[in-house]
């Protein structure tokens, strides 16, 4: 069954369906991260239905985006969504595998790309039985490896990758950046209050970027009394 939802009231609209990968807060969280500036041109890896690209789109509109997107109902959605807000020309699918990007995309044709990619490796724990969901949750169709590849091929020199993933895997995910030649440049974790244990890691990177990680301050999603946190607020549109 699908469902269309907006973002904010009068803004952008995005869909999901409940046999494909359910939007959630790591998506949100990860579209605060990129700086953004009009005129950019972005590559989402592994797009799902559009919602990282429209959450840039209704912070920054005019960016273009292209979603590649290897489930082929996916990105039907996906061109659905672009249809149904008018972004024609700004946001369009590019249906394919990440692993063969250089048949998909041009080389260092892109400023910015994200990626929501898989947590868990191949073999880890118990996967759903559908196909699609089991490539959204553990590396079955893709690694770390293959997504830093790609990115570092369709970034220009000085361009930025910005992805998020799990703490438990920030060694794995720091290898895969160096040995594909992105730096490691901004690393910001996210807590769900306070002085708790990170759930989550937003990490920027940068083709040709010098030595050099910068750690921000934690983003946290709840008050002490439970609340949601005011930056929360922000990225999820409830506050200016």
């Amino acid at each position: 069954m699908e469902h269309w939802e907006y973002l904010t009231p009068g803004g952008l609209r995005f869909v999901w369906e409940d046999k494909l990968f359910r939007p959630g807060t790591d998506t949100f969280l990860l579209s605060s991260l990129p700086r953004l500036k009009p005129g950019l041109q972005i590559c989402d890896l592994g797009s799902g239905t559009g919602l990282l690209a429209l959450l840039l789109l209704q912070r920054q509109p005019e960016l273009t985006v292209a979603g590649v997107e290897i489930d082929p109902e996916a990105a039907a959605l996906l061109e659905r969504a672009a249809a149904e807000n008018g972004l024609e020309g700004r946001l369009a699918a590019c249906r394919g595998d990440l692993r063969d990007i250089r048949s998909l995309l041009p080389a260092g044709g892109f400023d910015l790309v994200v990626c929501n990619p898989p947590y868990y490796a191949s073999g880890a724990g118990k996967l759903p039985r559908e196909e699609s969901l089991r490539a959204a949750r553990a590396e079955t169709a893709c690694t770390l490896e293959d997504i830093c590849r790609a990115a570092a091929y369709l970034l220009r020199w000085g361009g930025a990758l910005c992805l998020v993933h799990k703490p438990e895997r920030l060694t794995d995910l720091l290898c895969a950046l160096r040995a594909a030649a992105l730096e490691p440049k901004r690393l910001r974790t996210v807590c769900r209050r306070a002085g708790e244990r990170p759930s989550l890691a937003l990490l920027e990177a940068r083709r040709g970027g010098s030595p050099g990680l910068s750690w921000e301050p934690p983003l946290i999603l709840e008050t002490a009394e439970g609340r949601p946190a005011p930056e929360l607020d922000r990225i999820y549109f409830r506050a200016p």
